[in-house]
């Protein structure tokens, strides 16, 4: 199993592949657990500025969980809720991560394998990407927290529409709903991810980081009438930091900011 997931942790942008091509980068439940730890790991190194998630070969990004698991850890809903924890916390992991992540999508993202890329920040698509969440076609559903990030993202309508119709979105409607940001062609996609992920990488890490927390602060308090006192000042940390002097200073100065992240 250990190579059924390949990490490239050179810096600052690493990489973590899903390496079984032969089975469509379907995630069994040992890489489920596994990816889980991964992601700790490279959220805790400080000279990691940026994550790129994807699948190897063309044929797909992930066709979701392995069917090979579903006896031993599906079969039942003593078993189910077992499988669903792990997945839960793995999808946990991944969108309460400090570090940007993007899914770099080619082909197939089905399932298991497209609520880890709704999970992730930012997912760039290749136009020949066929997406979905068919689990209407098992007899099962998701989870409220996989059920909570497709709403977040396409909202409700669209949501529904994935789930109910089973179907498999092609690149533009998958982009026109917005559970992609951006397609390119295939033979692009590549450079065109890397390079995003490097401009990431190379502003603010803790803007980055208190962004995407004050985000899901506001996703689970809308109203902002409840916010406790650290939460209302979250946005005003950044003031007492030594990147927020280095930007201003580089700024005044004309000059590309070295951050530190401190």
């Amino acid at each position: 199993m250990n190579d059924h997931i390949l990490v490239d942790s050179t810096t600052p942008v690493a990489t973590v592949t899903f390496n079984r091509p032969s089975q469509r980068n379907a995630i069994s439940f040992a890489m489920w657990r596994r990816f889980s730890e991964i992601m700790q790991e490279l959220d805790g190194d400080p000279e990691v500025r940026a994550v790129v998630i994807t699948g190897a070969g063309e044929d797909a990004f992930s066709a979701g969980a392995d069917i090979q698991d579903f006896e031993e850890h599906r079969s039942n809903s003593t078993k189910g809720r077992g499988y669903n924890e792990v997945v839960n916390g793995a999808l946990k992991t991944l969108s309460d991560m400090a570090t940007p992540t993007i899914s770099m999508i080619r082909g197939f993202a089905v399932g298991g394998g497209c609520e880890l890329a709704v999970a992730t920040d930012l997912r760039i698509a290749s136009d020949d990407i066929r997406m979905g969440i068919p689990v209407g076609r098992l007899g099962i559903s998701i989870g409220h927290r996989e059920m909570r990030g497709l709403v977040d993202l396409v909202g409700k309508g669209n949501a529904l529409y994935i789930l109910l119709s089973a179907r498999l979105l092609d690149a533009q409607e998958s982009l026109r709903i917005g559970l992609v940001n951006q397609v390119v062609k295939p033979e692009e996609i590549h450079d065109y991810t890397y390079k995003l992920a490097a401009d990431i990488a190379a502003l603010a890490p803790l803007s980055h980081a208190v962004n995407k927390l004050t985000m899901r602060q506001v996703q689970n308090k809308p109203s902002l009438e409840d916010l406790t006192e650290e939460e209302a000042g979250l946005p005003l940390t950044q003031f007492d930091t030594k990147d927020y002097l280095e930007g201003y200073t580089a700024f005044l100065e004309k000059r590309r900011p070295n951050f530190i992240g401190e």
